[in-house]
């Protein structure tokens, strides 16, 4: 896992998600997901960029399909964006960084 991506599981999604302070954005995948792999860089480029102010997750959805289950996940990747405990939004399949980018800046200025 890249520097800055802190894993996502059942065990630790209440405080490291519904309980955390300021903008959390959790990759939902799976090892087996081709376009999983292909937003991977995208995902570990904005936990540097955004680095301080942005909190990266990543979350297997084999390993924790509860999670999965429990927010709807139909399709991976989908990355879902949490502010202090409260879900906002969620991209569902691979994006330009550039949309991924703008949804977290209007996020940190909300």
């Amino acid at each position: 896992m890249a520097e800055g991506i802190m894993i996502a599981t059942t065990a630790n999604w209440e405080s490291e998600v519904l309980n955390a302070q300021g903008l959390v954005m959790i990759d939902f995948w799976a090892p087996w997901c081709g376009p999983c792999r292909m937003i991977s860089p995208t995902v570990e480029e904005l936990s540097k960029e955004y680095s301080g102010r942005l909190k990266v997750m990543k979350l297997n959805t084999d390993e924790n399909s509860e999670i999965a289950t429990k927010y709807k996940i139909m399709g991976i990747p989908t990355i879902m964006f949490f502010k202090n405990g409260t879900k906002l939004d969620q991209i569902v399949g691979v994006v330009p960084k550039q949309q991924l980018k703008a949804k977290i800046e209007s996020f940190l200025n909300s």
